[in-house]
């Protein structure tokens, strides 16, 4: 008996569909029925091929091929169900007369495509690529990289395969479907997805394996991922012509949402006869049926719905906004939302940056949600089908910062693989004897000089190594190194902190007079979406892992300067707001610049005098340079020689004379390199030194003409000796610490030791002054100062003075018998000092103030 008459059209929409389905189960039993048969991965309905029927496998129960990304809740065009498979299927069905079968409102051919596509896989081989660029074909040019990553998935069991689109668009045989791709993806990727899993179950039958082996291929779901289009679009510029096709964006992720289940088969039973059937997700939505389909119950109202027998995927919102690069002037930033399905959800954190290939979407937003009535305005978003987190002008993430987050490779491409031949360039500049120089000199080539300061900044790029000790006393050390660059205006400050920020992983660059302590941390926020509170990272939390660039750090308020204490020393920020208590990471780097008060730096002032910031916060920083503009002519002389050859030739004279420079690109390549692959640990001879170098550096506080001792150096300062040579051991590509590592890590300490915490009045270092703000000498001459006080108001009121002493006159008795000048300042300090004690009580205002001593007893102490 033949079968009844199907309609003319070659479209079966998803209700006709879901009638057939069931009409199927009406007669079914009151229980669960059986197990569903197979279903292919794409959500295109096509039979079986020949090879699931000769395996006996149908009764074998698979989940549901519907990918969220390609069909989250938009209508899709659809197929007959009895299409062949691929080519190499026979098929009853005939082509029409008049031409070739396409899906509707499209020109694709399922048979064409699936046909065309097996043929990339099995034959495209590296030389077209290489040809369409432009580049010369190596020895490798006959390899066909297809082949062997689906030789890899088989062995190794994985379902995701990253698509290179210009492999496509290099391909003869594939241009066509390389455009279709663009236009239709969400027909086109269904059918990439299922010619995947064809040549898997070929290749598995081909190579003997067993029924069991071919039965995973089989049961497995696989999955398509296109990337690289060639072009990337402006957040701003997606249009309503660019809905339903691949778009590609870049941007910087602010914020990702918690895993959202999303249904895609709801099961319900009837609460009378407990007959079960399934339904399928259809445009976002979930039809419930109104009775039961059973003919011996049609029951109305029954049908009761089971979450746990339902099937749910991942589901992650992601706000992805415009890079500060891209914004165009007097512009603010645009942000566009991704939808992430399954094994793309958590893989991008907030603050990365990202380049996304997606379907842009639209969906209609309702006026209320219990009316039918719609916005003519459709609210945008993209279907995430791929994540690449490649930049190859900044660098890789230090892994051991992030281990966590690092995700497998078969979903995304997480940081940016060398090639053989980049590695090899690696180790070559790794190997030459004057690599620390050449980097030096590479890092911001167009800043005149400032040697040490720009060795300094590389070593912060390369970073220390992050240790965690489960039997020490802290679960965790840092390896990230503090820099602060103070001095004068015009020294190119602001210049190496935006050619860091440019380089460096997750680079965030706030200035300190426009940063408050909620921008800097985290605020709370409603979301437009949910009207739920959310918490949104700040500058040092989009930083996690990378390089927060702080300009005009002077000028920070002292609120926003204080949650900078815990950031610099435990890497975390704890927040306690709106019902909202957690602990975020913060592992950053801070590169810092200030200048000094007034705008120029005095010598003849000690450093926390001349720079406006506390001691507790300057003290957490591993190196602290002082970049002064001093007057020499010579200097002078080279210094305007580079500028002017910099605006004629657009290079950098003192680089074209001292050596060669690394590109930007290469320059990346290597840190990235370093921090990806190299692990330095002290060797015996290195511990030994540091040992040594803190001893040393203690014992010049030394003084046998005074009791107290000065303090030159601290345990902060022998931690940053050891991050300084782990950091240097990196530059070098070694993987053990040596003790020209450590001589160097010295040097630096030592370098900027002496510029910034030498006391003027002494000439020698003395890190009081960055500790507490004064230095020993400072201290010794303010106790003098209280002494001598002390004696005259004493004196005074022996003489029996009823008013008391006028500070104008204690002034001048302290002039005429001190050796050096009194400061008005210094003398109200001690004063304060003696009535907070309670010995004396200073009474009026201006010329007219006294000072008068209370009780009997002794000022001196």
């Amino acid at each position: 008996m033949s079968s009844p008459a199907r309609p003319a059209s070659p479209l079966f929409f998803p209700s006709s569909e879901r009638s057939e389905r069931i009409t199927r189960d009406l007669d079914a039993t009151p229980r669960a029925s059986g197990t569903r048969g197979i279903r292919s991965s794409s959500p295109l309905r096509y039979n079986s091929s020949s090879l699931k029927s000769d395996l006996s496998l149908r009764n074998t129960g698979t989940p549901s091929g519907r990918r969220g990304d390609v069909n989250a809740s938009t209508p899709r065009r659809t197929v007959p169900s009895d299409l062949p498979l691929s080519q190499n299927v026979p098929s009853d069905r005939t082509e029409p007369e008049d031409g070739v079968r396409v899906i509707w409102g499209t020109n694709v051919s399922i048979a064409e495509s699936m046909a065309s596509f097996r043929t990339f896989l099995t034959s495209f081989k590296r030389k077209y690529r290489s040809l369409m660029d432009g580049q010369p074909v190596g020895t490798t040019g006959e390899e066909t990289p297809y082949v062997q990553k689906l030789e890899a998935m088989r062995i190794l069991g994985l379902t995701n395969m990253n698509l290179d689109v210009r492999d496509m668009q290099a391909y003869p045989l594939t241009r066509k479907l390389h455009g279709q791709l663009l236009r239709y993806p969400q027909e086109i990727i269904p059918i990439f997805d299922q010619t995947l899993k064809d040549v898997l179950i070929d290749m598995a039958v081909d190579a003997n394996g067993t029924a069991e082996e071919v039965g995973e291929v089989e049961r497995a779901i696989y999955k398509i991922r296109p990337f690289n289009l060639g072009t990337s679009l402006n957040m701003r510029d997606l249009n309503p012509g660019d809905i339903d096709k691949l778009v590609c964006v870049k941007g910087l992720v602010i914020r990702t949402t918690p895993i959202i289940p999303d249904m895609k088969i709801a099961f319900f039973t009837c609460s009378v006869c407990n007959h079960s059937i399934t339904v399928e997700i259809d445009r976002g939505r979930i039809m419930e049926p109104t009775k039961c389909p059973r003919r011996a119950c049609e029951q109305r109202e029954s049908m009761t719905l089971i979450h746990n027998r339902s099937e749910f995927s991942d589901k992650q919102i992601v706000k992805l906004q415009e890079t500060p690069d891209a914004i165009p002037d007097g512009q603010t930033p645009h942000s566009v939302s991704l939808c992430a399905y399954d094994e793309i959800v958590d893989v991008c954190k907030a603050g990365d940056r990202v380049e996304v290939t997606g379907i842009f979407r639209s969906v209609p937003v309702r006026l209320n949600p219990r009316m039918r009535a719609v916005k003519t305005l459709f609210k945008t978003y993209v279907d995430v089908v791929h994540v690449a987190k490649v930049d190859r002008r900044r660098l890789g993430q230090d892994v051991t910062t992030l281990a966590d987050e690092i995700m497998q490779s078969d979903t995304t491409e997480e940081v940016r693989k060398l090639s053989e031949d980049e590695v090899a360039r690696v180790r070559a500049i790794g190997a030459r004897p004057d690599c620390y120089e050449l980097l030096a000199r590479s890092l911001a080539p167009s800043i005149f000089e400032s040697d040490d300061v720009k060795k300094g900044v590389l070593l912060q790029l390369f970073g220390g190594t992050n240790k965690t000790f489960t039997s020490g006393a802290a679960p965790r050390y840092r390896g990230d190194i503090n820099v602060l660059l103070c001095g004068d205006p015009s020294t190119a400050k602001s210049q190496i902190l935006q050619y860091v920020n440019k380089i460096a992983p997750r680079g965030v660059y706030t200035s300190g007079k426009g940063s408050s302590a909620v921008g800097l941390t985290a605020y709370v926020t409603r979301d437009v979406d949910t009207k739920q509170l959310v918490l949104e990272s700040g500058a040092l939390v989009l930083s996690d892992g990378g390089v927060c660039c702080i300009d005009e750090f002077d000028k920070m308020s002292e609120a926003t300067r204080s949650v900078l204490h815990e950031v610099m020393e435990q890497q975390t920020v704890s927040v306690a707001k709106a019902g909202i208590i957690t602990t975020l990471n913060a592992r950053t780097s801070i590169l810092a610049s200030a200048n000094p008060i007034g705008s120029r730096y005095d010598p003849e002032l000690p450093v926390p005098q001349n720079i406006d910031l506390p001691p507790t916060l300057l003290s957490r920083f591993d190196l602290v340079y002082l970049v002064l503009d001093r007057v020499d002519e010579n200097a002078d002389r080279r210094l305007a020689r580079h500028l002017v050859g910099m605006y004629l030739e657009d290079r950098s004279h003192s680089a074209a004379n001292a050596g060669e420079t690394l590109p930007v690109d290469m320059l990346t390549s290597y840190i990235s390199y370093a921090r990806t692959e190299c692990r330095p640990v002290i060797g015996e001879e290195a511990g030994k030194e540091l040992v040594a170098a803190y001893v040393a550096m203690r014992k010049l506080g030394e003084d046998p003409r005074a009791s107290e001792r000065r303090i030159t150096a601290t345990t902060r300062q022998l931690e940053s000796l050891i991050r300084l040579s782990e950091a240097h051991a990196k530059m070098r590509l070694a993987d053990e610490v040596e003790l020209d590592d450590v001589l160097e890590a010295v040097r630096l300490v030592k370098a900027a030791v002496k510029e910034y915490a030498t006391d003027k009045r002494t000439g020698k270092i003395d890190l009081d002054l960055i500790q507490v703000g004064a230095s020993a000498a400072q201290r010794r001459a303010r106790q003098d100062l209280r002494r001598e006080i002390a004696r005259i108001v004493e004196s005074s009121a022996a003489a029996s003075s009823p008013q008391g002493l006028r500070v104008i006159d204690l002034a001048r008795l302290m002039q005429e018998q001190s050796s050096r000048t009194v400061d008005p300042q210094e003398l109200t300090e001690v004063l304060r000092m003696l009535e907070a004690e309670g010995g004396v009580r200073v009474a009026g205002e201006g010329s007219r103030k006294i000072v008068r001593k209370l009780g009997s007893g002794s000022l001196a102490s």
